[in-house]
């Protein structure tokens, strides 16, 4: 592997500029005038270089990226789009492995290295977009991590209970969840289910929670106690929470100590105009933040570019956020953050750290939120796939 010299950046969060020399897929040095005589040398002066960009909430086996363009016939309830996603998924070839490897590709290009989906496992469709996803991640340098995801429910839906063990024994990293009570009607039953999964496979677990007011804060009260009872800290992300952003200050305030407490992370895609959690303020409380696009271009909405700098610059402005380091907060969900709630090591832009890096043509990380500009470099485990 040829070692890669990155001469004059501004590697983010440093306060300089220094050279990054990547030796056998790592971080082998970070400084000013590094030596290298073998080294391909890569100008990159003036440039912000940051660490690869986490996908932390997708849903590749949904997508119709790469297709015909396909004009959207849900109607604007929970209800429809999961009954559009069942009724014209067969029509429309969904999964298709090659819809998921042209997200792929753009994701890639548009400097993501590493990203979390959510796979729709019921009755009907089987493990079949697991198998896709699997498929399309084998045929990418980016590093893919599914939730087994009962989208259609599980105690409403027979049958998928087993199938999310099923896909868990295959190597599936994380249980999934859907409104343990708007959905499934039994939050209890719902959380004994997903948890004990989570636990006897030793995986992750990611909940969708749509379910707002103080239904959704009773919800986030019971998914903090049992991550803190059953010591899944760091392993526990809830996805959308929108109750957070209904709910008055001390309720935030209290729910917030105990995500930070339990380490229960949060996923937003700041979409549409559905509620965001207060960033700035569970940021503050210590609690993981992190973000993705949700869907991309599929049965739900036809919106998504997989660009993950346009989705951090989505989150700061349904934020409301103007300040520079307010705006920051969007990009470390759409980095740290990410690499926080999925579990990842060596993660970073540190010297022994994994090569995977991005550069922005973008004086500071502001800048590169708001603009998202076309990366000039993207490198995974050293390996330039980008420039």
């Amino acid at each position: 592997m040829t070692d890669v010299l990155l001469r004059g950046g501004l590697p983010w969060r440093l306060g300089a500029p220094a050279d990054v020399l990547v030796r056998d897929g790592r971080i082998a040095r970070v400084g000013q005038g590094i030596d290298a005589p073998a080294a391909q040398v890569v100008d990159v002066a003036g440039q912000l270089v940051l660490p690869g960009l986490v996908e932390a909430h997708c849903h590749l086996d949904k997508t119709l990226y790469g297709g015909p363009w396909v004009p959207h016939s849900a109607d604007d309830t929970l209800a429809g789009r999961i009954g559009n996603d069942l009724a014209r998924r067969a029509e429309l070839g969904v999964p298709s492995v090659e819809r998921i490897g042209a997200l792929l590709d753009r994701m890639s290009a548009a400097g993501t290295t590493h990203v979390r989906t959510h796979t729709d496992i019921d009755p009907e469709i089987g493990l079949r977009g697991v198998e896709a996803v699997r498929e399309a991640a084998a045929r990418s340098p980016l590093d893919v991590r599914q939730v087994a995801f009962p989208q259609h429910g599980v105690l409403t839906n027979p049958g998928t209970a087993e199938l999310l063990e099923e896909a868990l024994k295959s190597g599936v990293e994380a249980v999934g969840g859907l409104d343990p009570a708007g959905i499934d009607r039994d939050p209890v039953r719902h959380l004994d289910l997903i948890f004990g999964l989570a636990e006897r496979y030793g995986t992750h677990l990611d909940i969708h929670l749509h379910d707002g007011g103080s239904l959704g804060d009773w919800e986030l009260e019971l998914i903090t106690e049992r991550t803190k009872v059953l010591g899944l800290g760091g392993r526990v992300t809830v996805s959308h929470a929108y109750a957070l952003g209904q709910l008055d200050e001390a309720s935030v305030d209290r729910l917030a100590q105990g995500f930070a407490e339990a380490g229960v992370a949060l996923a937003t895609g700041a979409v549409y105009t559905y509620p965001v959690p207060p960033i700035k303020k569970l940021r503050a409380a210590g609690v993981t933040i992190a973000c993705g696009h949700d869907g991309i271009r599929d049965l739900w909405g036809p919106y998504g570019s997989g660009d993950m700098l346009e989705r951090a610059m989505h989150v700061a402005y349904r934020s409301t956020f103007r300040r520079d380091e307010d705006i920051e907060l969007a990009l470390e969900a759409a980095t740290y953050g990410g690499a926080r709630a999925l579990g990842l090591t060596g993660y970073g832009l540190a010297e022994g750290d994994r090569a995977d890096l991005v550069v922005v043509p973008s004086g500071g990380p502001a800048e590169a939120v708001v603009v998202h500009p076309a990366r000039t470099l993207v490198i995974k485990d050293g390996v330039v796939l980008h420039n």
